[in-house]
């Protein structure tokens, strides 16, 4: 049994939540600059002046977008780790505590749905557990900001609807988004499970790069006519119109009951944030 201290894991947690707000992940940036080249006048435009933000946000240690968003977790937790020191949840939390303090991002997270005050620190962060084997852990943070994440959808789909029902859900959803989640986007979907599983692997599927595709061929295949005909829609970069409205498409799917065909879609911004660790 492998013992890791959870005054280690905050502290990851910390240089993570820091990096992923102020650093664009390279996947990413290649991607937009892949699309700069392939755009023209106002479009084209655009994506130089993201480009510089990245770079501007980069050296001065600044936040690449004024919502620095609420954290999203994901965890690998090895089944031969011990946790010592403290609890794994709260040092996650004190982790993106202290994170946002030091470096000065905004605190974006209210203590109730009702109530909403601010708890001043931008925790709570959402966390997702798997045990895996091994003695390893592995975190990823993915801070989301409102502006693409009010853009999300969640369907249960009838069987019968097939590939073609999750096509035409996925292609209104970013339709109906439109210029709201600042494109170009990277548009996560999730497939199977139940309705929660759906809207979970929807969020897992922006946590993977841009480059990579879907292992299984069907689905690979899907995720590019996907983002070819949302590329069609010509909302373009910001909404003002081109060829570049997604930088990918990233499915995950999971297997689900013989009566549903659940579909979730969770929209990334053109700075949809991520950094992780394994410790």
């Amino acid at each position: 049994m492998r013992k890791v201290k959870a005054e280690d894991i905050k502290n990851r947690v910390c240089e993570a939540v820091i990096e992923a707000n102020i650093k664009l992940p390279p996947d990413i940036r290649k991607a937009l600059e892949k699309a700069r080249e392939e755009e023209e006048g106002t479009a084209r435009k655009i994506l130089e002046i993201l480009l510089t933000n990245a770079d501007m946000a980069l050296k001065e240690r600044m936040p690449l977008c004024q919502d620095t968003g609420m954290v999203v977790v994901e965890v690998k937790l090895g089944q031969e780790v011990e946790i010592t020191g403290g609890s794994l949840k709260e040092a996650i939390n004190e982790g993106i505590r202290e994170g946002y303090r030091k470096g000065y991002f905004r605190a974006s997270v209210v203590n109730d749905p009702i109530l909403r005050k601010n708890t001043g620190d931008n925790t709570p962060g959402i966390i997702h557990m798997e045990m895996v084997p091994g003695e390893n852990i592995e975190i990823i943070v993915l801070p989301k900001g409102a502006g693409s994440e009010n853009m999300g959808r969640v369907a249960m789909l009838k069987p019968l609807k097939g590939v073609e029902g999750i096509k035409e859900f996925v292609l209104q959803a970013v339709k109906e988004a439109g210029s709201n989640p600042c494109p170009p986007l990277i548009v996560g979907v999730g497939v199977g499970g139940n309705m929660e599983k759906a809207a979970y692997l929807a969020k897992k599927a922006l946590m993977r790069p841009v480059d990579i595709r879907n292992e299984r061929e069907d689905i690979k295949r899907l995720e590019e006519e996907l983002l070819y005909a949302i590329n069609a829609l010509n909302i373009g970069p910001q909404g003002l119109g081109g060829k570049t409205t997604a930088l990918a498409v990233n499915i995950e799917t999971y297997p689900t009951h013989i009566a549903s065909l659940p579909v979730a879609v969770n929209l990334g911004c053109h700075a949809t944030r991520r950094a992780g660790f394994v410790i």
